[in-house]
């Protein structure tokens, strides 16, 4: 059976979907593939997520994720919106679901904790309903 893919979409792709990406690499590869994507991209990500995901998990964001469009990932099963405020354009896929999450960016180190801390929460569970069979 083939894990399914899942793209973790923010509009920047720079943060939140970043952090998805990397914890659902981290916690959750037995499982499903992760992928982030954005409608626009930024030059770098956002240098708060790496320090604090590295300090956390020893996980180098910027070695092996970098910003890119949502026409650069490959099809995809599932689609994870972090909750932009925006209306994300259709991207296809079998099941989607918004996390409704706050943008950490500009907040301090206590703000960033707690929004990796509840996508570290999102992905565990996302992995259990996968792996469950209740997805």
């Amino acid at each position: 059976m083939n894990k399914p893919k899942i793209a973790f979409v923010c509009v920047h792709n720079s943060c939140r979907s970043q952090i998805a990406e990397a914890l659902g690499k981290h916690l959750a590869s037995d499982t499903f593939e992760s992928y982030s994507a954005g409608t626009k991209t930024k030059p770098q990500i956002n240098q708060d997520a790496v320090r604090l995901m590295n300090r956390l998990y020893g996980i180098d964001m910027e070695q092996t994720q970098h910003s890119k469009l949502l026409s650069e990932i490959p099809p995809v099963d599932i689609v994870v919106t972090m909750g932009c405020n925006v209306k994300c354009p259709l991207l296809p896929c079998k099941y989607r679901e918004d996390w409704g999450l706050n943008d950490p960016s500009g907040m301090d180190d206590t703000v960033f904790l707690e929004t990796i801390t509840l996508i570290r929460d999102k992905i565990i569970a996302l992995r259990d309903r996968i792996q469950n069979g209740t997805l």
